[in-house]
């Protein structure tokens, strides 16, 4: 467990700490010549069966930045406020970022109790409770570290605070500092926001390069695993001289997914904000700029909660219900406070009415299991994407669409509502493409996925399709797709065309026909005989072996027949050889064979053709 402690500088924050652990903070030499914290410091506390861990963080307005990078993943924070001094610009300003947490809670502390006396004191403690709401039920404590006053009591208290962080999530962990260390080599240092860690254990860097950590410090002790909400120091196999890696960079037990530079946020502000303005945004140990845009209101007063976009320069690895703090575009005042609801947010149709209804309903879903549900009104995700939103592991994302009574197809999760739309748009289009075309046999996959779902996932589309085909609800007849009560047949006049075609392939004893010739024996326009001859092909009366070049049918598989008998027996047959046999030119016998071969039925071998699948034109 880590406890922040913030507050104005000077106020004692840095002698409490060592008074409580033994430990002083400041370890940059320029801190401890000017006699203040710059950057974060970090002291230990073991007790019987925990190590607390707490971060100074800096008081001065110059060193705020670095300040707002020690609170991510934090659940409980010490309020310095010191007795001679009272309530300074950086105890409201410190205070405000605490508030905008949320967190869990907030403890005052106030130090140099040996240089007040009790109605100062006790006029201090009136004062915050009264003029910050959010400290009505705050626990005080009144402490010295030259004297020891109250130092026991606040130790004993913050021992048996329970610790809140959630090590069943992926392990995510935020990088302050990179350091190379002789004969271990790269060390990284950070706090671990959710999920577990241990030796030996393949992490992924947020370039997604795989790392292994070869040895772990936890709450500055030597540890065979890491837990969320403890202060990690990592020693990984990962040359620093070769890879670009930097503060405000993760360690992530999944893959990360794309870094989002679009957010929905529920923003609480502390200033009045127009529709439009520029901010710094600051996430856990990352720091960007962008641009806040409020969704439902022109302006926006002071201590109200809405619903707010972010558009950032540089991307961030967000995850639902991170925190972020804002502030203004010259970074010297706080705006406000924003929790993640959306990444990757739309760019278009931002401000419908059903829009807002769902995202306030994401607002109100308290568990990842109601937030799921949500995600899956309407659409197919991605297992990976629902996997990164919530941060679970494969296993938790399996329960909680099997509590949910949602489905996973490979790698898409969606609910029954979704694929019913989508097989009845499928079955729509369909029919509709048979009233128009009542002379075609169907359509293929690709086409039917085309016209129906085209901004659907095409896997799932044709997962889809199979179970229509299942069902009997489609049918499929030489590889076009069509309703089960579609069929295609000779009109009057095409009965009688047909008849004058078969009497054609008949007096040429059985060899393929051009459609260039037939349309000529027929006295019939070349593209009419064209599509009239594809009709034929569909209702399986002929088979094309090139374009624009038939057979009958029947004539293809006794062929086929055939080779079967002529093959027995032996590895193959040549051209030449069934030529003979057919009494066929050449070019028609050529045709012939590599339509056997695309069809599967043979398979070249050299100069023979040998037989691929026996079981192809069987009757």
């Amino acid at each position: 467990m880590i406890i922040v402690t913030s507050g104005h500088v000077d106020h004692g924050k840095t002698a409490l700490l060592q008074a409580l652990t033994g430990t002083h903070t400041a370890h940059l030499p320029e801190e401890k010549k000017r006699g203040m914290t710059i950057d974060l410091g970090y002291a230990y506390l073991p007790l019987k069966d925990q190590i607390l861990g707490f971060i100074d963080v800096p008081g001065h307005e110059r060193f705020l930045a670095n300040m707002l990078a020690g609170l991510g993943g934090i659940h409980y924070a010490m309020l310095i406020v010191a007795a001679d001094e009272g309530v300074q610009a950086q105890t409201i300003e410190h205070l405000n970022i605490l508030s905008l947490l949320q967190l869990q809670e907030i403890m005052v502390v106030i130090t140099k109790a040996d240089r007040a006396d009790a109605q100062q004191i006790d006029a201090l403690e009136q004062q915050l409770c009264e003029q910050y709401a959010i400290l009505a039920n705050s626990k005080f404590f009144v402490t010295s570290a030259t004297s020891g006053q109250g130092i026991e009591m606040l130790r004993d208290y913050l021992a048996q605070l329970p610790e809140l962080s959630d090590t069943e999530k992926q392990f995510r962990y935020a990088i302050d500092r990179i350091f190379t260390i002789k004969g271990a080599g790269t060390v990284v240092t950070g706090t671990a926001f959710a999920g577990k860690v241990a030796i030996d254990d393949e992490l992924y860097l947020s370039n997604g390069q795989k790392v292994r950590v070869k040895n772990i410090h936890a709450q500055n002790e030597q540890s065979t695993e890491g837990l969320a909400g403890q202060r990690l120091a990592l020693n990984i196999n990962l040359d620093f001289d070769r890879t670009l890696i930097e503060r405000g960079d993760w360690l992530f037990s999944q893959p990360p997914a794309k870094a989002t530079d679009r957010v929905t946020v529920w923003l609480e502000n502390q200033i009045p904000l127009n529709e439009s303005q520029p901010v710094h945004i600051y996430h856990a140990a990352s720091h960007t700029t962008g641009k806040l845009t409020l969704l439902q209101h022109p302006k926006l007063a002071p201590q109200q909660h809405a619903l707010a976009e972010l558009i950032l320069e540089q991307p961030l690895f967000l995850a639902h219900g991170d925190k972020i703090i804002l502030r203004n575009s010259n970074s010297t005042s706080v705006l406000g406070g924003a929790k993640v609801i959306e990444i990757h947010s739309p760019k278009r149709h931002k401000r419908t009415e059903a829009r807002f209804d769902y995202l306030r309903q994401l607002i109100q879903a308290e568990t990842a299991e109601k937030r799921t549900a949500l995600y899956l009104q309407n659409h197919a995700v991605e297992a990976e994407q629902l996997m990164w939103i919530e941060q679970l592991t494969d296993t938790q994302l399996n329960n909680i669409l099997e509590k949910n009574g949602d489905i996973r197809f490979q790698s898409w999760c969606f609910n029954a509502d979704y694929r019913t739309q989508q097989t009845s748009k499928l079955l729509t289009a369909l029919a509709q493409y048979h009233e128009q075309h009542p002379d075609q046999l169907g359509l293929g996959k690709a086409r039917l996925y085309r016209i129906a779902a085209l901004n659907q996932p095409e896997k799932l589309i044709y997962h889809f399709i199979d179970e229509l085909l299942a069902e009997n609800q489609l049918q499929q007849t030489r590889g076009w797709l069509h309703t089960a009560d579609h069929k295609i047949q000779f009109n009057e006049q095409e009965r009688a065309l047909w008849q004058q075609v078969l009497e054609q392939f008949e007096q040429h004893n059985g060899q393929a026909l051009w459609v260039r010739d037939l349309a000529g024996l027929l006295g019939q326009e070349e593209s009419a005989m064209r599509n009239f001859l594809y009709k034929a092909g569909k209702l399986g009366y002929l088979t094309a072996v090139v374009k624009d070049r038939f057979f009958l049918t029947e004539n293809i598989y006794a062929t086929a027949r055939l080779i079967k008998q002529l093959v027995a027996g032996k590895e193959g047959i040549s051209v030449n050889e069934l030529r003979d046999v057919l009494q066929f030119g050449r070019k028609m016998t050529v045709q012939l064979v590599e339509y056997f071969d695309r069809c599967g039925f043979l398979r070249r071998k050299g100069n023979i053709h040998v037989l691929r699948d026996a079981d192809v034109f069987d009757l």
